[in-house]
């Protein structure tokens, strides 16, 4: 095409006007799949102004009805399809507001499907949601069975009674589609932060026949446990939808941030190997693998893994999450604020991103912000356990709120017994006012039916102040079990051995003290090789 279009311009009577008209948006899509964006919006500006003149000189000379140009015609390229190309290269650019004046100029009439899609979205990103809703519903007018649509539309707070009206006709018609109105049922809960009767519903879903094994129902009825603070559950459907389709991507971040939460950074790391060959232009295996440097300690390399997903996917909470808490826990704690507002602002309705907007506050000791934050948390998204426990851990951190935290961890306690949060803060709670006798029974109970490394430490960590040196190492030994990782439980672990063992305390000592001995070198050489394999940086084959 450039080629042709040199020929073109040196011998104008060599092509007619529609053919280079067709050979602009030829270059151009050439260079918008070359990922020369701005170059291909210069080349479709200039096939419009071609496509101007052609129209002009149609005009002033009217078709003769010649046949042969009749089909040549038709075959041209539509102005609203350039006008929709250019918008595509402008959200390429991160130019959102020029790719809205393009679709803008299109007269609403004539707008497809797609363009009022694209508009909706951009719309909805700029924050102008009454424009974005109006384009949703033209989609849905249009094509009713767009689900992006539906679900664009029910992330606005349009109620789902008012979204099932418009694809009402369309079920009736059509047979075994009665359950799309479930489905929107499903997502609306899911857009109101209502996660119980999601959970319910999508499971209703998946036991019909026709949507059993549904993989993509899998990863909603996932992500909602991981939502609700079932990370087990969270984490068995994300590996049944694994196993259905080992290509998965769409939920792998949180699958490996919930494996790495448990310790289990070897699973961790051949998810993002498994991942990686599957595709590195998704922002899944950055993040996965920023999570196994964040649990690995290593925040530089969490924070450039971050970066690298957003920018693969500026919409990608996880992310934005990975890279918000590597930030503060390198001390920068108002560059993390900024993204974990982000992230509120695009999941509103997950409180993970709001516990990491608190726990900057608190770590900047903005108390009062903190405590404003929460109870904005809890007005908005109800009184649950999780919104309680939130609640209660600000309340903890003022002397004055005390015995508020201690009556909201009871509410979140009443509601679920085993939420894990909700136990650690009442075992802190409990251990400051020295009440162990107390604290182990309440971890005892919640052990009862689940197994956690946390819990078993500060188990351990109970049974040592009540004297109890025999269990508490044994806790120390199954938290170790569970996260081999776990500091403080080793640290407990070795504590319990040097006072069960002194004379095994003093014989080191002595090994110390011997000059060339072998012993020695081989502690020396155990930490070399524990150096080397903490500074290794060419995972995944990257610097």
């Amino acid at each position: 095409s450039d080629l042709s279009l040199s020929v073109c311009i040196s011998s104008r009577e060599l092509f007619s006007p529609s053919q280079k008209y067709q050979l602009l948006v030829y270059h151009a899509d050439s260079l918008f799949h070359d990922k020369e964006y701005r170059n291909a919006v210069s080349k479709y500006t200039m096939a419009l102004q071609q496509k101007k003149a052609l129209s002009k000189t149609s005009k002033v000379r009217p078709s003769t009805g010649n046949a042969a140009s009749t089909p040549q015609s038709q075959c041209l390229p539509s102005e609203i399809e350039v006008k929709y190309k250019m918008a595509e290269c402008y959200t390429m650019l991160k130019q959102d507001k020029d790719a809205i004046a393009i679709l803008d100029g299109i007269p609403s009439r004539q707008r497809t499907p797609k363009i009022n899609m694209m508009l909706a979205n951009l719309y909805k990103k700029a924050g102008q949601e009454r424009s974005s809703v109006t384009s949703y519903k033209e989609v849905l007018r249009q094509c009713p069975l767009a689900l992006d649509a539906i679900l664009g539309l029910l992330s606005l707070s349009v109620k789902g009674a008012e979204v099932a009206s418009m694809t009402i006709n369309i079920i009736q018609s059509i047979p075994n589609l009665d359950w799309l109105s479930v489905w929107i049922k499903a997502y609306a809960f899911v857009h109101t932060g209502d996660n119980t009767r999601a959970i319910n519903t999508i499971c209703s879903l998946e036991k019909k026949s026709l949507l059993r094994d549904n993989v993509d129902l899998l990863g909603s009825l996932a992500d909602l446990y991981f939502r609700a603070g079932d990370n087990k559950n969270s984490i068995l459907k994300f590996e049944q939808a694994q196993m259905l389709d080992p290509y998965l991507i769409k939920g792998m971040d949180v699958y490996g941030y919930l494996l790495a939460r448990e310790g289990r950074l070897e699973d961790v790391e051949n998810l993002g190997c498994r991942l990686f060959n599957i595709s590195d232009q998704h922002a899944e295996p950055w993040v996965v693998s920023g999570c196994h440097s964040f649990y690995s300690k290593r925040y530089s390399r969490a924070l450039y893994l971050g970066a690298k997903a957003i920018q693969l996917n500026s919409n990608s909470v996880q992310a934005l999450l990975l890279k918000g808490a590597a930030l503060r826990n390198m001390g920068r704690v108002q560059e993390a604020i900024i993204h974990f507002r982000e992230a509120i602002r695009l999941a509103p309705c997950r409180l993970d991103c709001y516990e990491g907007l608190i726990e900057c506050y608190l770590a900047s000791n903005s108390i009062r912000e903190a405590m404003v934050m929460a109870n904005n948390v809890y007005k908005t998204l109800g009184a649950n356990a999780q919104t309680l426990t939130l609640l209660a851990t600000v309340c903890l951190e003022d002397p004055v709120t005390q015995e508020k935290a201690k009556t909201l961890l009871d509410k979140a306690l009443t509601q679920r017994p085993d939420y894990i949060k909700a136990v650690v803060k009442k075992a802190e709670l409990l251990s400051r006012e020295q009440k162990y006798e107390d604290g182990i029974a309440l971890l005892r109970n919640a052990l009862a039916n689940q197994s956690d490394c946390v819990l078993h430490r500060i188990l351990g960590d109970f049974l040592v102040a009540v004297n109890e040196y025999q269990e508490a190492m044994d806790q120390y030994s199954i938290a170790l079990s569970l996260d081999p990782n776990d500091q403080k439980s080793l640290e407990g672990l070795q504590k319990m051995e040097k006072e069960e063992s002194p004379t095994d305390a003093t014989q080191e000592e002595d090994v110390d003290d011997m000059e060339g001995s072998g012993e020695e070198g081989d502690l020396e050489g155990s930490d070399s090789e524990a150096a080397q394999w903490a500074d290794q940086e060419q995972w995944f084959g990257m610097q």
